[in-house]
């Protein structure tokens, strides 16, 4: 099987290369040849050395998607994008890397299937932005996109063109709606929703950080091991079972901001939660008022997708996973 990575120096990205360098069989047959691209060159895990190819590619440029479609994987992980408070303040970029690169790939599928037949699984990013309020108690699998940022719009559209392609044969496609990530490992990115992870991350390195929101606010959360997990189950997943409706909101855990912090405060203590210093943002959280705090993911529950039921065991995911078992 050959399997690319769009988006494989991001943190899901590294965290799903990692996964496939640990575990032979994981994507359900063994890899010939894995190409891992993104804006900068990705990292080659050593037990994947003489399999995996790496390169700095920019999918929305010209050319790009054609030539990682001439490429022909079996398997393709579309991660790339950039996050949601970037893509909010620059409208331009926004479009042009969530969208038009995304579009640029499946074009770029299906005119290389023009030559001979090939159409590719392809496992595509998307996000719980595709909704936006009012919202009901818990989201349903029938509930409408309505985006209410541009971020969400973006992957909005690329969930529709991911289901037309996969409707018309040119490619075989599944869009995983991922609740917002935490706790990212690394330092803070430009996402909206980085403080919560900000929160927990720096308190447990012994280090401030800020909380831009009141803690009486909502939101719908998943560890990166899940998100991996997600990725890899969608890989092998009979997609006859997930039939015309391709994007799937993936499970979850719902809490409250509050919720986050006594759940640092239980695993970590009160030293811990002192560092978190409150100075609030209009703007985060005008945006983040607009996204969704609840779902009921009975669909993809039924597939076999699952996730993290309580803070605390996300919390002790990212102790075991990134601080070597110790705070």
């Amino acid at each position: 099987m050959h399997v690319l990575v769009i988006g494989a120096a991001g943190m899901v990205g590294r965290k799903l290369v990692e996964k496939i360098a640990a575990e032979e069989g994981v994507l359900g047959s063994a890899i010939d040849h894995l190409w891992l691209v993104d804006m900068v060159t990705p990292s080659v895990p050593p037990a994947l050395e003489g399999v995996a190819t790496a390169a700095a590619m920019d999918l929305s440029a010209p050319e790009s998607a054609a030539k990682l479609a001439a490429l022909r994987p079996d398997l393709i992980f579309h991660l790339a994008a950039i996050v949601s408070g970037e893509a909010e303040a620059d409208f331009d970029k926004g479009y042009l890397v969530n969208l038009d690169g995304t579009r640029a790939l499946f074009e770029a599928i299906r005119l290389e299937g023009q030559k001979e037949p090939y159409c590719p699984r392809v496992v595509f990013a998307s996000s719980v932005a595709v909704f936006g309020a009012p919202f009901p108690d818990k989201i349903g699998d029938e509930f409408f996109t309505t985006p209410l940022t541009s971020y969400g719009t973006q992957k909005a559209i690329s969930e529709l063109l991911l289901s037309d392609y996969s409707r018309r044969g040119f490619l075989d496609g599944i869009g995983i709606r991922l609740p917002t990530i935490c706790i990212r490992p690394g330092t803070p990115n430009k996402a909206a929703s980085g403080f919560f992870s900000n929160i927990l991350r720096e308190p447990l390195a012994g280090q401030e950080a800020v909380l831009p929101v009141d803690e009486d606010v909502r939101h719908w959360f998943a560890s990166p091991r899940s998100a991996v997990g997600f990725f890899v189950h969608a890989a092998r997943l009979d997609l006859s079972q997930v039939g015309p409706r391709r994007n799937l909101t993936m499970p979850g855990l719902s809490a409250l901001v509050g919720e986050e912090i006594e759940a640092l405060r239980r695993v970590a203590g009160e030293k811990a939660v002192r560092l978190i210093r409150r100075e609030h943002d209009p703007v985060i959280a005008g945006i983040v008022a607009g996204w969704p705090t609840n779902f009921d993911a009975k669909r993809a529950a039924a597939l076999g997708f699952t996730a993290e039921t309580s803070f605390d065991d996300i919390i002790r995911i990212h102790i075991d996973d990134e601080l070597g078992g110790k705070v």
